[in-house]
């Protein structure tokens, strides 16, 4: 686990504190809650960040697989479906 510093007001970290305390937990640990909650409901974006990586993957793999023997295509011959 990454450990991070964060900054915030010191009566709203105290009020966090309580919060956490009422529900006999960590700050830490209800910062973990809210965290994952946050990227399950916003989820397209951390979907569509996992898209481009695999996307780039297959791209560095095929980079080294395919030869054209030096020569340089149209763009319209690139385009071609």
């Amino acid at each position: 686990m990454k450990d991070i510093t964060m900054s915030a007001d010191e009566n709203l970290i105290a009020s966090a504190h309580r919060c956490a305390a009422a529900n006999r937990t960590t700050l830490n640990a209800q910062f973990q809650l809210w965290l994952k909650d946050d990227i399950q409901r916003n989820g397209d974006c951390v979907q569509r960040e996992n898209q481009v990586a695999e996307a780039m993957k297959v791209i560095r793999d095929l980079q080294g697989n395919i030869f054209t023997g030096g020569r340089k295509f149209t763009r319209e011959e690139m385009n071609e479906r």
